[in-house]
């Protein structure tokens, strides 16, 4: 991921008109092309998504993968010229449905997942850490491939509490009442 060299600060009403096959993110104004994906992280969201989504048949809550837009701090009536928060979570859960339309969430999902990768671990680990604590995500993984790890930061008062798992662990998923993820199943053998 890196971002484009501009000088102009674009919108997500910008994203929206170009006609481009590159997904991008956008952060204060600035796009960021995001590459394809590893076979690795797509093995992992493939089996988060399996997991979370046969434990969210029948309930309210929903889960989305990428790509899938989500404006952090959209409002409800913001025209898309106004929105310069735009990122594709690899996995993102939703409990209210007022906040998807047909370009994907607008305001804090319940839930997060990023599955890094070396292009991306800077941003998963730093920047959208901060916007994601920030915007309210109630719940935010960051999954480690190389080293097997899944981070879990709950957002307690405003400010995320972490926990570490192996993968040899199963983890209580906070904002889905029973729900855990199976660990041995979600990292593919090296």
């Amino acid at each position: 991921m890196v971002p484009l060299p501009q000088e102009q600060r674009y919108t997500y009403a910008d994203l929206l008109a170009w006609d481009d096959s590159t997904r991008y993110e956008l952060y204060d104004g600035q796009p960021v092309a995001l590459a394809s994906p590893s076979n690795a992280h797509q093995l992992i969201c493939a089996e988060l998504l399996r997991q979370l989504a046969n434990y969210l048949i029948g309930k309210r809550c929903k889960v989305y993968p990428a790509p899938f837009d989500v404006r952090l701090f959209e409002e409800k009536d913001d025209p898309p010229e106004d929105v310069s928060v735009a990122v594709q979570p690899d996995l993102s859960v939703i409990c209210d449905s007022s906040k998807t339309d047909g370009h994907g969430c607008k305001g804090a999902p319940d839930m997060v997942i990023e599955v890094t990768s070396p292009s991306t671990a800077r941003y998963d680990k730093l920047l959208k850490f901060n916007l994601y604590q920030r915007a309210g995500v109630r719940e935010y993984w960051i999954v480690d491939p190389a080293a097997r790890v899944v981070s879990v930061f709950t957002l307690e008062n405003g400010r995320y509490q972490a926990a570490a798992y192996g993968s040899d662990s199963s983890i209580p998923v906070g904002v889905l009442d029973a729900c855990t993820i199976d660990l041995s199943t979600v990292f593919p053998e090296t």
